[in-house]
């Protein structure tokens, strides 16, 4: 009984530890998450903003916008499944974004337009920021979201120069 016993609180004692070192090995990562994107577009300004403030403009270049779980209720707001996604704040040349998932976590996502006067491109960067907590599997969870948000984003920006360059 004594050697199982011991088995069973060396285990514990593994576990516990484990848990300690990957706690501690987490609080070197950050804890703010920025995935961004970023594409050439030969187009004004202008004629892009019109395509990124204004969600119903978003089903033409936003891969799944015409699915039916989508609902725009405005051309701020508007739901994506579980995901409710919120325009907060426009410029000439900036759209931010606000995106929160059904277990209530917020992710912001900023769409930058950078033009000179004397160029026909304009660089539109997309980029999405999200706070971590402290928790192990959020952090070492964070690195999946380049990997999951990148190539979407990829698509999805390419979709718009298309459009944009097109009109």
């Amino acid at each position: 009984m004594g050697m199982i016993s011991r088995m069973i609180k060396f285990a514990a004692i593994s576990i516990i530890a484990l848990f300690i070192i990957t706690t501690m090995i987490s609080f070197l990562f950050p804890s703010k998450v920025i995935v961004s994107r970023a594409i050439n577009i030969n187009a004004k300004p202008d004629s892009i903003i019109v395509l990124i403030k204004d969600m119903h403009a978003w089903k033409q270049w936003i891969e799944g916008m015409d699915d039916p779980s989508v609902h725009i209720f405005s051309s701020t707001e508007s739901e994506m499944g579980a995901t409710k996604v919120v325009i907060d704040s426009i410029s000439p040349n900036t759209v931010r974004s606000l995106w929160q998932n059904k277990k209530g976590k917020w992710m912001i996502s900023t769409i930058h337009l950078y033009s000179d006067s004397a160029k026909p491109v304009t660089v539109v960067q997309w980029a999405f920021e999200q706070n971590i907590k402290w928790y192990p599997w959020e952090k070492f969870g964070s690195f999946m979201n380049d990997k999951i948000l990148g190539p979407m984003m990829e698509k999805n920006l390419d979709h718009l120069r298309k459009l944009a360059e097109k009109n």
